[in-house]
């Protein structure tokens, strides 16, 4: 920067800023500050011409007096002849009046955009510096149109100074911002990539940044970014290069820059390059290794840059989600900051590994942190913490450790913050749903809920727990005998009202037996509390009497004197008074066989999607949600599998589809939904929404999404569910898809069907257009899966349809540009098949249709039942299959690290129980588990023997079926 001259002081603005500050009043600065407007408007409007040192003085009291919160009406004209001066300083005002006052809708705006061009292309830095500023503090459309081309020729042109490159690329990022479709790179996209290679500091962090906007809208056109962003990566964190080296920030090098790269590669999914993505593990090995070492300052600022890289970098390794080293490497190294005493750290440390725990490879690395984030839970000061404690308790729960989860979530609700009670309601209420074992325990923690925190129980939960109690017929007794109980305590929360109420009055014959527990005992207990309850409970607890007056005939005379006391035949709330008088009237007139058909028992509900989890999403917000982010809870019903052209062993699943999730759970008649078979194709909606309860929803397969898969009953003739046989198998079979348009199956089809082989969730194909995500849960020869496909671009999809090798309902054909539409679909396994369905793609981007194939990642290993057993049995089974078909054999060399954590993680992922200490060498896996299909039970044990100083593997399969253990094999031999 030019130095200031003597005579630049402005002795002028002193004191008149002076005079501002001495002011005792606000009358005596209005006072002082129309004085001084007066004058200058006086010395503008003058004879006598203006120098530059004036102008600028007179200008500078203008943006001051403004920036006091005052009008300013004139002297624009005066700031933009500064903008001609060669002086520095009186550019410098003019700009700055000309950010801060001037908006896009000026007269002035052309003469404005001359000036800027002028210094554009006078080649001096200072001005064009002053120049590219005020067009990034303006940011106007209008600016936008005269400078988008200009500005991208002055970022990559050799000539151009390094401060000029790093405010022409700030300043593209401004409008880029503002009007992305007036900022088309162009010919400019590989120069501007190759800035990431620029030795200067300052110009490689801005064009990271504008690159890493760039990338999120157009990732196809600098893709070539991402190897360029590792090999500079790489130069940073090795200590062996000098790169950057002096730009070193408490012995940390670079340490915004190496952030800033971190975070453009999140932008696209691992490199396909084996040399770059190996450069790259080695980078995050780097890091992860870095954060171990012992700290070379005792300074705060060095571990916060430390820091701040490695997060960026675990975020990555999470993003990617493909190396189970790195990813088990992070939990631990979260782990470990976990009881960190800076709360930050510790509070980053909980987010991060509520994301770890949705991936296949890390959930078990993280749920050894149990106890450490329960103590969290009850002992942390800062609420937010303990809330992301509470997400990351939810993030990891599974069947293992569900009821101690659950336990401790009930146990810190009775104390938690008011601000996080509701949202800890619902997530106990889905967990408890999710994985119960058996009902007794869900609803008795459900209760338990209800008493802890009714004032935050919805009406959902409530809702949900009537609808399984009245769909099981095992827990309806258990239920109305612990709801009687339940309301016998003395304070009681109108939401255990509301249950007890409708249990009774369904069920309460059940218990009608235990003279504790007699009718009219009954009917006693919940009429003493109906004084106390708002009206819609009140109304709920006369249609409960009625229904005891079909159950207990003996009732029927206390009952009716009830119904024709004046406070309810006379009540003043209309409905009331309606159900007191219909429900007298029909006790009285209507024979036994007739009150019986009115009042007889609910039928079951036909099984919805858990409205709970669309309340949980609402209470977080809105915000689309990334597939990898999507918790197991978000299962819900449809149907798959192939038929048409496939083999004879890729016989069959039953297959029906739903692309539509339904409305909550209309427990009590007060909203209507359309028959299933009605269900029109869902709207295209971001993930954060798939379980909104829009009007025009339609609901689903007869399938819930409460995680009850044993809830699946085998397809009926009268289901929305196709069955698929065998070809020959069946006259029935139904007609196979027309193929002759389809596109063959991707050349990488079977590489991503791998990917799923001992995994059920994550991405199964991205490109720059579209990403197609899978979650999916398996119990015994049933199945459940989702198929999110996302818009990753800011323009529509149209004509978009997917095709199974079976008949399958339509999804939205329209999908709007950063949108996903989801496909669930439900999967019976009738027998064993070696085959994987093939899914169909059609859609039109831009006019032109995009087609692609690629194979469904449904496996036989994925209908495993995990089967426990002792050395002597296992050994016992094994020589039982001794027959050479019925067993198969590879030897082969190890294509991944022999990590023994990751072999274990990849076993338990097959879908098999892993034994140990059968195997008399320890350094041996083995497994044993039971494969289910409809038609029959098919036995497996897997031997797995591995060589690690030769790095090969013997891998040895025995089934009681030899197709099984064939394509078992083979399967398997690409996992290790």
């Amino acid at each position: 920067m030019p130095a200031v001259s003597k005579g630049d002081g402005m002795r002028g603005l002193a004191v008149f800023i002076s005079d501002i500050r001495n002011c005792k009043s606000k009358e005596a600065e209005i006072k002082r500050i129309n004085k001084e407007l007066a004058n200058i408007r006086s010395k503008f409007k003058g004879d006598k011409a203006l120098d530059g040192y004036s102008k600028k003085k007179y200008v500078c009291k203008l943006l001051f007096i403004f920036l006091l919160g005052h009008d300013i009406d004139f002297g624009h004209m005066e700031a933009v002849n500064l903008l001609s001066s060669n002086k520095y300083t009186e550019k410098q005002i003019g700009y700055l009046f000309i950010s801060v006052l001037v908006n896009s809708n000026s007269e002035l705006i052309r003469l404005i955009n001359n000036a800027i061009k002028n210094d554009l292309s006078s080649r001096n830095p200072t001005f064009m510096c002053l120049a590219l500023h005020c067009i990034a503090n303006v940011g106007s459309r209008e600016m936008a149109e005269a400078f988008a081309g200009e500005i991208p020729r002055i970022l990559v042109a050799g000539d151009t100074m390094d401060s000029v490159k790093q405010s022409a690329a700030l300043c593209l990022l401004r409008l880029y911002k503002t009007s992305p479709d007036l900022v088309l790179m162009g010919e400019w996209t590989s120069r501007v990539v190759h800035l990431l290679n620029d030795q200067h500091m300052g110009v490689v962090t801005a064009a990271i940044s504008l690159i890493t906007c760039l990338s999120q809208k157009n990732p196809d056109e600098f893709k070539t970014c991402v190897s360029l962003a590792v090999s500079r990566l790489s130069r940073i964190v090795s200590s062996a290069s000098t790169d950057l080296q002096d730009y070193t920030y408490y012995f940390v090098p670079a340490p915004w820059l190496s952030c800033k790269l971190l975070r453009l590669l999140q932008c696209y999914p691992p490199p396909e390059d084996g040399a770059v993505k190996g450069r790259l593990v080695e980078c995050l090995e780097t890091i992860l290794n870095k954060a171990q070492e012992p700290p070379k300052s005792k300074k705060v600022q060095h571990s916060n840059a430390k820091n701040a890289i490695l997060f960026e970098a675990i975020s990555l390794i999470i993003h990617y989600d493909s190396e189970p080293n790195l990813l088990v490497r992070a939990c631990n190294q979260l782990g470990q900051f976990l009881q960190h005493r800076e709360t930050n750290l510790r509070y980053l440390a909980l987010e991060s590994m509520c994301t770890l725990a949705s991936s296949e490879f890390s959930h078990e690395a993280v749920k050894t942190h149990i106890e450490t984030v329960i103590n969290a839970l009850k002992t942390e000061r800062d609420v937010s913490v303990r809330q992301r404690a509470a997400d990351l308790l939810y993030a990891m729960c599974d069947r293992s450790n569900a009821k101690q989860i659950v336990a401790e979530m009930l146990s810190y609700l009775e104390t938690a913050d008011y601000s996080i009670r509701e949202e800890m309601v619902l997530k106990v209420a889905i967990l408890a749903e999710k994985y119960a074992v058996d009902y007794s325990w869900y609803v008795d923690t459900i209760l338990n809920l209800i008493r802890i925190a009714g004032d935050y129980v919805s009406e959902e939960v409530w809702y949900r727990v009537i609808q399984i109690v009245i769909n099981r017929d095992d827990v309806q007794g258990y239920a109305a005998k612990t709801v009687f109980e339940a309301l016998q305590a003395p304070a009681c929360h109108e939401n255990m009202v509301k249950v007890g109420g409708y249990i009774l009055g369904e069920f309460g014959n059940l218990i009608a037996g235990d003279p504790r527990s007699s009718p009219l005992v009954q009917f006693n207990l919940l009429h003493s509390k109906f004084h106390l309850c708002s009206v819609p409970t009140r109304a709920l607890l006369l249609s409960a009497y009625i229904k005891f007056i079909n159950l207990f005939p003996e009732t029927k005379a206390t009952i009716q004197e009830v119904l024709r006391s004046d406070s309810q035949i006379r009540n003043s709330d209309v409905e009331l008074q309606q159900r007191a008088v219909e429900y007298l009237k029909l006790s009285s007139i209507a024979s036994t066989d007739v009150l019986a058909t009115v009042l007889e028992e609910m039928p079951p509900f036909p099984e919805r999607e858990s409205s709970i989890l669309a309340k949980l999403k609402k209470k977080k917000g809105p915000g689309a949600v990334p597939v990898s982010e999507l918790d197991d809870g978000k299962r819900e019903g449809g149907e798959l599998n192939g038929g048409g052209d496939r083999g004879p062993d890729s016989s069959a699943m039953a297959a029906s589809n739903a692309s539509t999730p339904s409305p909550s759970a209309d427990l009590l008649g007060l909203r209507s939904a359309a028959p299933v078979s009605a269900a029109p194709p869902s709207a295209g909606s971001l993930l954060v929404d798939v379980f909104s309860e829009s009007g025009s929803g339609a609901p689903s397969a007869a399938v819930n999404d409460d995680g009850f898969l044993r809830d699946l009953e085998q397809p009926t003739e009268t289901s929305d569910t196709l069955l698929v046989e065998a070809p020959g198998d069946s006259d029935s079979a139904p007609p196979s898809v027309a193929s002759e348009d389809l596109a063959p199956p991707l050349p990488e089809a079977d590489e991503l069907l791998n990917k799923f082989v001992c995994k059920n969730n994550g991405v199964l194909y991205e490109n720059q257009l579209l990403q197609i995500g899978i979650k999916s849960e398996y119990r015994q020869n049933l199945g459940r899966m989702y198929l999110f496909y996302g818009n990753k671009t800011s323009v529509q999809f149209a004509s978009f349809s997917t095709t199974l090798n079976v008949q399958t309902k339509p999804v939205e054909p329209l999908v709007e540009g950063g949108a996903q539409v989801q496909q669930v679909l439900n999967i019976e396994c009738i027998t064993d098949f070696s085959e994987a369905p093939l899914l169909n793609i059609k859609f039109r981007y831009g006019g032109a249709l995009q087609n692609l194939t690629l194979k469904l990642p449904v496996t036989i290993n994925k209908f495993f039942q995990p089967t426990e057993m002792a050395s002597h049995d296992f050994f016992q089974r094994w020589k039982q299959l001794s027959q050479p078909q019925q067993e198969a054999q590879k030897i082969f060399k190890a294509n991944h690290g022999m990590d023994t954590e990751v072999l274990k993680a990849k076993l338990l992922g097959l879908g098999t129980a892993l034994l140990e200490n059968v195997d008399p060498n320890p350094e041996n896996y083995v497994c044993a588990g039971v494969i289910q299909t409809k038609s029959q039970q098919v036995g497996c044990l897997l031997r797995l023997e591995p060589n690690a100083q030769a790095q090969m593997y013997r891998l040895t399969l025995r089934s009681s079926k030899d197709t099984v253990s064939k394509r078992l094999c083979d399967l398997l031999a690409e996992q290790f």
